[in-house]
């Protein structure tokens, strides 16, 4: 046999993986460098689902153009079996046009986004305002018989806050040190009430200003800086919103609610907006890089392709579904060949609380009962992940690992450990080589509010990789500043080349990452305690 015949013959040998659990050999891993560096299109794949196809709300025209598009791409690439798997939604919801001025006491256009899922104005609608903050049932009693014909400005209008602290960031090594510390999970049977009051307050409030006569709401922003962000969550099927509703810029709010002191001030509102109803159904976006050992099971790495639509769904989250498609190219275009199947997968309904990758769970993974009160259970994942006993289905002992990105547009610093002990070893052998990309930490600490957080809560390995935060906490999380021009090309880069690096390592490990045990039914964490629901 030749030289370049022996490597040759090596680097197939490598590509299939290491005989330990070990890092990838150099050559594997400086061939994903060199196509993760050197020939990427992960900034393209963030370009074209922001600056072309743009927000991307649940079940929306823009949502569904990005689930075709991703599949294209993958199919483009090479990857097999890619699928659109279907999940139980509700309405779609999009914005053609939508303005908001003050006519009295003078013209002024005031920057505003209409509240998703909120009906249409049909048409300029103008009326008088009036400040009446209402955050708890017991709130209503006071503005009743007050409202009639008034646009209804819902939230108090809290006085600025001083930023103390720099609006773009990268972590020290000192303060990811901070996160490598045990939390130990809290169980409080109570947060299950308070759960249902808040989620089901805007569906009340709603109805209320609706019987007193009000003809629109405004709610204030949350931050400050022009920022907006038009959240809103009732999108099921049968939840019909009754009056059209904005947010505006906490800057513009407060000035409404000083003039409404000093005498009448009158807006005009005009939300151009849009039901999809063709298709109830979201969609997961899943491929796979098929193993050359069908019984060893698979690997996954998962990113949201669903965002909201005040920006393009940047930061949160075409960077993260960009870089799981990135390597999922990176590992074609090397020829892998890994033990495991990996897996990619573009959720769906994440920003309406991880929607489709329960349903992924619930489908291929594992199942739990429903909460007994259907009430709840209708309200979705939060209030049917404390139900027992859990129950494996058929690819749970198969998931040999998920990976998860989520949290901007930063870098990769290294991975979440999520409580896994066990996990802790291999997981930092595989980031071992990437020292030179600071992208080495592995923490004891938990993360939540992402994808992975179903599949760690019923035992998984399943883990969130932490990520520098540059601005995404400070501006771009669901605002309308989140697009392109807060994206970094070089922390895509880098991001691409670890996952894909991660990913080939656990494929091709001799033994999956250790799940955790099978959750049961836990005891309270403070069986003394009891709130005062006076207080809540």
């Amino acid at each position: 046999m030749t030289m370049k015949s022996i490597a040759a013959s090596a680097l197939v040998l490598a590509l299939a993986g290491p005989a330990c659990a070990e890092p990838l050999p150099g050559e594997v891993i400086n061939q994903i460098a060199d196509q993760g560096f050197s020939h990427d299109e992960v900034v393209t794949t963030a370009a074209h689902l922001t600056d072309r196809i743009g927000g991307r709300l649940t079940n929306s025209p823009a949502m569904r153009e990005a689930e075709r598009w991703a599949q294209s791409q993958f199919r483009r690439w090479g990857l097999t079996n890619v699928r659109a798997e279907p999940f139980k939604f509700g309405r779609g919801w999009w914005i053609e046009a939508a303005t908001a001025r003050m006519v009295t006491p003078r013209p002024l256009a005031l920057r505003s986004i209409p509240v998703a899922w909120t009906p249409t104005t049909q048409g300029p609608l103008t009326a008088e305002i009036i400040v009446a903050p209402m955050a708890k049932e017991r709130d209503m009693a006071a503005w009743r018989g007050k409202l009639v014909g008034k646009i209804v400005l819902i939230t108090y209008p809290a006085p600025p806050r001083d930023d103390t602290e720099a609006s773009f960031k990268r972590y020290t090594a000192g303060e990811i040190a901070k996160l490598d510390a045990v939390e130990q999970p809290q169980n409080d049977p109570q947060d299950e009430e308070l759960r249902e009051i808040r989620t089901r307050w805007m569906e009340r409030l709603d109805r209320f200003l609706k019987d007193e006569g009000a003809v629109a709401w405004v709610k204030m922003s949350s931050r400050d800086n022009g920022l907006v962000h038009g959240t809103g969550y009732r999108y099921r099927t049968s939840d019909n919103p009754l009056l059209p509703g904005i947010e505006i810029a906490a800057e513009d709010y407060r000035r409404l609610a000083r003039l409404a002191t000093l005498g009448p001030v009158r807006l005009e509102i005009d939300s151009k907006v849009h039901y999809a109803d063709d298709d109830a159904n979201a969609y997961n976006i899943l491929a796979d890089l098929p193993g050359t050992q069908p019984d060893a099971g698979h690997v996954m790495a998962g990113a949201h392709l669903d965002s909201w639509v005040a920006g393009d769904g940047a930061t949160d989250n075409a960077a993260g579904s960009a870089i799981v498609m990135e390597a999922a190219r990176i590992l074609k275009a090397i020829g892998a060949r890994p033990k495991r199947t990996i897996r990619f997968a573009l959720w769906s309904g994440e920003e309406q609380g991880l929607l489709g990758s329960d349903a992924y769970i619930r489908t291929h993974l594992a199942e739990r009962p429903m909460n007994p009160d259907p009430a709840k259970a209708a309200l979705g994942p939060d209030f049917n992940a404390d139900t027992y006993p859990i129950r494996k289905l058929a690819d749970y002992d198969k998931m040999a690992g998920y990976f998860n990105i989520d949290n901007g547009s930063g870098k990769l610093r290294g991975i979440y450990a999520e409580g896994n002990f066990a996990a802790i070893p291999m997981l930092k052998d595989w980031l071992s080589p990437f020292g030179g990309l600071d992208a080495t930490a592995v923490v004891a600490s938990p993360t939540g509010g992402t994808d992975h957080a179903y599949m760690a809560r019923v035992g998984l390995p399943a883990f969130q990789f932490i990520q520098d935060p540059l601005d995404y906490d400070s501006r771009t999380h669901h605002t309308n500043l989140d697009t392109f021009d807060h994206l970094r090309a070089e922390d895509l880069r880098q991001s691409a080349v670890v996952l894909a690096a991660v990913l080939l390592s656990a494929a091709n490990s001799p033994k999956p990452l250790p799940a955790k045990p099978l959750p049961s039914k836990p005891f309270p964490s403070d069986p003394f305690h009891h709130r005062d629901p006076a207080r809540d």
